[in-house]
């Protein structure tokens, strides 16, 4: 007999529901990979009416709500399971028409050389190694994509750009960065993650909050 609390892959579909806020597909990785749909959703009121990049698509959760607020979504992924996720997800949420699915390196720069216009960009890079002796970095990152080189190819693209970076990192390793706004996310009193903001994306320069209460 089905279990009807499994009725999605490895994940429980009402664990789904709460960090995504719909009922989609995940497995494992991608439910740890995706960003909490009340961060995504407060991620996406910044860029409303714009042709937005979005790099590491994962299973397309914070897609859905930058296409919700977006002209268009240009969303890039190297991993084609992952990405058929995502794909999947769009139709569920009924905004595959608003996105366009590319698939490979965002680093490769024949990729790079075939993405239509846009003026600004989400980037999420998977944070990759987890575990308490891990060490965060921004220079010389260990995330995948690395964060470092990531953000410095996009600025070639816009300067409207927003970062996802993880909550351990060490923050003076972005002084040397353009004007931003750093943004510390939380649910409850839990430090989730950072959020860069560039250009004009940017509201108010230097460190901010955004809470969520649990």
């Amino acid at each position: 007999m089905a279990d009807p609390e499994r009725d999605l892959p490895i994940m429980k579909a009402s664990e789904i529901r709460d960090k995504f806020g719909g009922d989609y597909v995940a497995d494992d990785r991608t439910f740890t990979m995706g960003i909490d749909h009340r961060f995504a959703a407060h991620f996406a009121g910044r860029f409303q009416g714009l042709d937005v990049l979005e790099t590491c698509t994962g299973a397309g959760f914070t897609t859905i709500f930058l296409a919700w607020a977006a002209r268009r979504v240009i969303t890039v992924e190297v991993d084609p399971d992952i990405q058929q996720q995502a794909v999947a997800n769009l139709e569920t949420a009924g905004l595959s028409s608003q996105v366009t699915f590319l698939q490979g390196d965002i680093l490769d720069p024949d990729l790079l050389n075939r993405l239509p216009p846009v003026n600004a960009a989400f980037l999420d890079p998977d944070w990759a190694v987890t575990g308490p002796a891990h060490v965060f970095r921004f220079r010389n990152s260990n995330t995948r994509p690395p964060a470092d080189r990531l953000l410095r190819r996009i600025f070639t693209l816009t300067e409207n750009v927003a970062l996802v970076l993880p909550p351990r990192i060490d923050v003076g390793e972005l002084d040397d960065l353009p004007a931003h706004e750093r943004e510390s996310l939380f649910l409850g009193d839990s430090h989730a993650l950072f959020c860069l903001y560039f250009g004009r994306l940017l509201r108010a320069p230097g460190p901010t909050e955004f809470r969520i209460p649990v």
